[in-house]
């Protein structure tokens, strides 16, 4: 199929969910794309932080072939060894109990929804979940319902109920506070929304409100995990332990994942039954993801850090780059200019980025070459300081 017949037949046949760019991605191998005609690309997008080693990473292949060659699926009612390595691995490299499988970030924030609405129901009769405004959790029904923003809320009430939204500050969750909540859920680096990261001294204080009143502390790092901001996940660059963290997206490497990891509190919260999936935990995407968490060394995160450091000095530098927000390699750009208009313009010149409500965002791979990083500079600046 040529490039026209495709965005003809996408058209045809695909929902219209999606605002896509007129570009086919064919081929590539790291942080370099090519279309369908042969045009390459600077990936800073990274398929929105899942393809964390590139494209065609070839560990990740072998894992992932490996797999294919013994069994591609297993239901939960048996045992598979892949799932196993990948929850004795996040269990390992972060302290957490348990770890429950899904496909999805969405779905990992309904298991989290479940857990803590489980635990406070059994202890205290409390259902109430605090999320924080500008926040964005998924899109099922319930993670749609936990999102803080009213723009996702339109055409799909009535909503579940129990959720109540604050501000990020101590006065925003006292006032959002009742005899009724159980848990406070939130992203330390908000992505969706533009890319805005959480005050250290607000997130060590709401640990300390949730420690003391026995209200689990739930982080979804579905995209702000796995290494992106040279850290395994944000919550330790914060220095706050959650009680629950979600998180999908790259840990995956390009396969659908999904992961909640339960801590001391909540690990014995679910029994049989309580929560399933029949897709969660595939042997195939847990092999692949195990390779994955393996190779976020404390010097790849070292990396990472130097990477986001480099690009946000000279991204502040541009004309008309007003502010530079996030960490490591997940940076968001306030400008002048609308961000749609600066993402088909670096497209044009072999450049793919993202939008974050009124910023462009970067979500490069983690193994982004520093000659891949300066042609994207350059690029950036050449759009956004005309």
């Amino acid at each position: 199929m040529d490039k026209n017949e495709i965005l003809r037949e996408d058209k045809q046949f695909i929902a219209n969910t999606y605002a896509r760019f007129p570009v086919v991605i064919a081929s590539g191998e790291g942080a370099c794309l090519k279309d369908c005609d042969g045009k390459e690309y600077i990936d800073c997008a990274s398929g929105i932080g899942v393809n964390i080693f590139g494209i065609n990473d070839e560990e990740w292949k072998e894992a992932v072939k490996a797999q294919i060659d013994n069994i591609q699926h297993v239901c939960n009612l048996y045992y598979s060894a892949p799932q196993v390595e990948l929850a004795k691995a996040l269990c390992t490299r972060t302290g957490c109990r348990k770890v429950f499988f899904g496909n999805s970030g969405a779905e990992a924030n309904e298991c989290a929804i479940k857990a803590a609405r489980k635990y406070g129901n059994t202890r205290y009769g409390r259902y109430e979940i605090i999320t924080l405004k500008n926040s964005f959790h998924g899109r099922t029904i319930a993670t749609l319902t936990a999102t803080g923003q009213e723009e996702f809320h339109k055409y799909y009430d009535p909503f579940l109920k129990g959720f109540r939204y604050a501000e990020p500050t101590m006065d925003g969750i006292f006032s959002c506070y009742t005899d009724k909540t159980c848990a406070v859920m939130i992203e330390v680096i908000q992505g969706e929304s533009g890319v805005n990261v959480l005050d250290k001294k607000f997130l060590k204080e709401l640990e300390k409100f949730c420690r003391e009143r026995d209200i689990l502390l739930i982080c979804d790092e579905v995209q702000c995990g796995n290494g992106r901001t040279g850290y395994m996940y944000a919550y330790e660059w914060a220095g706050i332990q959650p009680d629950i963290v979600t998180t999908a997206k790259g840990l995956g490497g390009g396969l659908p994942i999904g992961a909640c990891m339960l801590f001391d509190k909540c690990e014995n919260v679910f029994g049989a039954g309580d929560h399933g999936t029949t897709f969660g935990g595939n042997p195939v995407a847990c092999a692949g993801a195990v390779s994955i968490v393996n190779r976020i060394t404390p010097e790849l995160l070292l990396e990472v850090q130097g990477k986001g450091a480099y690009l946000i000095k000279n991204i502040e530098h541009i004309k008309n780059v007003s502010a530079v927000s996030g960490l490591g390699l997940m940076i968001g750009i306030s400008t002048d200019k609308p961000p749609r208009y600066v993402a088909e313009k670096c497209l044009e010149k072999g450049l793919i980025v993202l939008t974050a409500h009124n910023k462009v965002r970067l979500l490069p791979p983690l193994n982004i070459t520093k000659g891949q990083m300066d042609t994207a500079l350059k690029i950036l600046n050449e759009v956004i300081s005309q």
